[in-house]
């Protein structure tokens, strides 16, 4: 991840890093004092830098790191992060060695990779951590909550901690939350099914962001948070009125051409705009490969000074136009916010989300590694 310590950049990205620290005392305030914190910074901490939010969360008290990928493990590992770090999904059975060598935890849910991280373990002269995974109802990956004897035999290797077990949610967020209850009773069917056979597992993890905001009842021993650490709620169905969040993330661009064009002028690929009188054209240095998706086309807006305009034309690969005949005064370079705040007035990526059909993770997490990203303390 860039990071820049100035705005000189054709487009960049701010990272509020105390908004990200209220955020995580917001989601603190919601927990027991003895439920721990695994905050999630997987896909780059959602497009926010995993590194900077990770040490800026860990420094406001998170327990444990989750993220998807053994590179996204090793990347903060060679920051020198040395917290337990939690792979949630996949990894290959042949990157066990790497796994154990650095000290990373594995989600178990097939013979192989416990018998894999087995031996690395037994090869490193030390124990790998691992965090049982059950399918109560996403259908995705895990053991399912019956097969007690498949999970019996991982617990048992040599050389394994079994230092968790966990599930997720798939309608904590949805208007009709209530197969949240099944799920949890399945999961606490698994987990008392290894507790008959003398396993007792101490990390019990099942709430994602959604799930910490309405169903306090299931915090157990720790929770996952993600989206609502970066200031957005799952959705719109959750009592979002617990905790107040601040979105972390502006993306800021700059005014690089004026000119004006007459009625009737075509602005851009296909010419899917047409002045309807005389305007001024301000074209931004913020496209598709960015992360600025080709389908707000003719649909956004942008803000400058507080105030919004709207984007005219096809979004382009590296710049978009705006109409800006509004503003009474602009010159070229002025700053341009696409997600943001100024004033009272504001874009968040729930609005893009919204208009995109999409939601405000993925809005996130298209934001490209070739936006700059400044981090503001």
């Amino acid at each position: 991840m860039q990071c820049i310590t100035n705005a000189k950049a054709r487009t960049w990205a701010e990272i509020d890093l105390e908004a990200l620290r209220f955020n995580f005392h917001q989601i603190k305030s919601l927990l027991q004092k003895s439920t721990r914190v695994m905050a999630v910074v997987k896909a780059d901490a959602y497009g926010h830098g995993a590194v900077p939010c990770a040490e800026t969360l860990l420094d406001a008290g998170a327990d444990y790191l989750a993220v998807a990928t053994l590179e996204e493990a090793l990347e903060l590992r060679r920051a020198k992060i040395t917290a337990p770090i939690l792979i949630l999904g996949y990894t290959a059975p042949d990157q066990a060695e790497m796994m154990v060598k650095y000290h990373i935890t594995a989600t178990v849910y097939s013979q192989e990779m416990a018998e894999k991280l087995s031996v690395a373990a037994a090869e490193n002269k030390t124990k790998a951590k691992i965090h049982l995974k059950i399918n109560t109802g996403m259908e995705r990956i895990g053991f399912m909550p019956e097969q007690t004897e498949e999970m019996l035999s991982v617990c048992r290797l040599p050389g394994l901690e079994p230092e968790g077990i966990f599930t997720h949610l798939a309608c904590a967020d949805c208007a009709d939350s209530s197969s949240v209850h099944t799920q949890y009773q399945r999961f606490s069917f698994a987990v008392e099914s290894l507790k008959r056979e003398g396993i007792t597992i101490p990390l019990r993890h099942v709430l994602n962001s959604a799930g910490i905001f309405d169903f306090p009842e299931y915090q157990l021993e720790m929770v996952r948070p993600g989206i609502i650490l970066y200031g957005y709620y799952p959705s719109d169905y959750i009592h979002t009125e617990r905790a107040k969040l601040k979105p972390v993330l502006s993306l800021k661009s700059r005014v690089i051409h004026l000119h004006s064009v007459e009625e009737g002028t075509g602005i851009g690929y296909g010419w899917t705009y047409e002045a309807q009188k005389p305007i001024q054209v301000a074209t931004v240095p913020v496209g598709y490969a960015d992360g600025y998706s080709r389908l707000l086309s003719n649909r956004a807006e942008m803000m400058i000074g507080g105030q919004k305009v709207p984007v005219i034309g096809r979004i382009c690969m590296d710049q978009c136009m705006i109409d800006v005949t509004s503003v009474h005064t602009i010159t070229v370079g002025d700053i341009i916010t696409v997600i943001g705040k100024e004033g009272e007035a504001s874009i968040t990526a729930d609005d893009l989300a919204k208009k995109t059909e999409t939601i405000s993770y993925e809005v996130l997490c298209d934001i490209s590694k070739r936006v700059p990203r400044l981090y503001i303390k």
